[in-house]
């Protein structure tokens, strides 16, 4: 695994840190072709240049955010922002279920919206594959 992302998650306060674990080793394993790297502060992966995953940890939470999961057709994904992301939180380990996170991690390899050329394109998103 990325070292980057090992620091970032030993740095995370005792209740977060078990919850970054599980979803890097959980995405590492689900995407094991995605590069993966510290981007904005946070893990993310990409696909060809295109971030697909990434988590954050916040204050109260840890935000696990799929830039295209608004098209993933997943009721537990909640919408984030003004483009396709969609996102779910979590305050303990227990929360994370990897059956979930795994078809999600599924259809984020399939299902995509070009956000690395969307500076290019003025802010307008177009589907990839």
């Amino acid at each position: 695994m990325n070292k980057d992302i090992q620091a970032y998650n030993k740095a995370q306060a005792e209740d977060r840190k078990a919850i970054c674990k599980s979803l890097a080793r959980e995405i590492q394993a689900g995407v094991p072709e995605a590069e993966s790297k510290i981007w904005h502060g946070a893990p993310v992966w990409f696909l060809d240049g295109n971030p697909i995953v990434g988590y954050w940890s916040r204050k109260s939470h840890v935000q696990l955010l799929f830039w295209s999961g608004q098209s993933f057709g997943e009721p537990s994904l909640q919408p984030e922002g003004s483009f396709k992301a969609a996102e779910t939180r979590y305050t303990s380990l227990d929360q994370v279920n990897t059956k979930d996170l795994t078809r999600w991690l599924e259809k984020s390899k399939t299902i995509q919206w070009d956000y690395k050329n969307i500076v290019k394109r003025r802010g307008v998103l177009e589907r990839l594959k």
